[in-house]
């Protein structure tokens, strides 16, 4: 199917199980500037990309107004192109991390919205801060003028059963409730990609990264 028809399935399916509105980011890495206005015009706006330099390099001709969303790690050497060229910023894992965004968007006179990575799982491959240490880091953070955090971002082991990503999602909720009650601006739980986010959303996601989904398999050679 094209772009636009899978688009449409994406929607559709969101759609079916969504308890409230829920931002659908197309995930444009490893696909080229053509697929992403392709995708724009067919009505997307939020686009999410991994790496600064590919990213930098695309928006740098993409001629198309859209909510940009860096969703892939950040090296703190790499904070300063993130800070210029990403609305939001999914990927903050680490007091230092968000000590040097700060720092970078002071020198801009930017208010960096941010949402913080959390590694409910523990795995070792993934970043993100484990839940013990996130109180702190959101102390942290409070704390740092030029920064706003708008939420959390989760992403889910890749189980070769999807449905055992559920209970993970279920506890990503209450901590994102939780942490609600309390705070302003406090909008977005960032959880869900191809594979599982029609059970993201169902377990309460408002912000769903797919990409697969809606441009097929990524061109690494790109």
């Amino acid at each position: 199917m094209s772009v636009v028809e899978n688009l449409k399935v994406v929607i559709e399916t969101i759609n079916s199980v969504k308890r409230e509105s829920v931002t659908l980011i197309a995930v444009t890495k490893n696909h080229g500037v053509e697929v992403m206005r392709e995708a724009i015009d067919a009505g997307v706006e939020n686009i999410g990309e991994n790496r600064i330099q590919e990213a930098t390099e695309k928006f740098a001709v993409l001629d198309r107004r859209v909510t940009k969303h860096l969703i892939g790690h950040l090296q703190t050497n790499k904070v300063k192109p993130a800070v210029k060229n990403f609305d939001l910023i999914h990927s903050v894992d680490s007091i230092h991390l968000a000590e040097s965004l700060n720092k970078a968007a002071k020198s801009v006179e930017k208010i960096q919205d941010i949402l913080i990575q959390v590694n409910l799982a523990k795995e070792s491959s993934k970043s993100g801060v484990y839940e013990e240490n996130l109180p702190e880091l959101v102390a942290a953070v409070d704390e740092m003028k030029n920064l706003r955090l708008r939420g959390l971002m989760i992403i889910a082991p890749n189980f070769p059963d999807v449905e055992d990503c559920r209970p993970l999602f279920r506890q990503a909720k209450k901590f994102f409730d939780i942490m609600k009650k309390n705070r302003k601006n406090f909008d977005f739980l960032s959880m869900g990609m191809t594979h599982d986010y029609k059970i993201a959303v169902e377990e309460g996601s408002n912000m769903v990264r797919v990409g697969t989904a809606i441009f097929g398999e990524r061109n690494y050679n790109a």
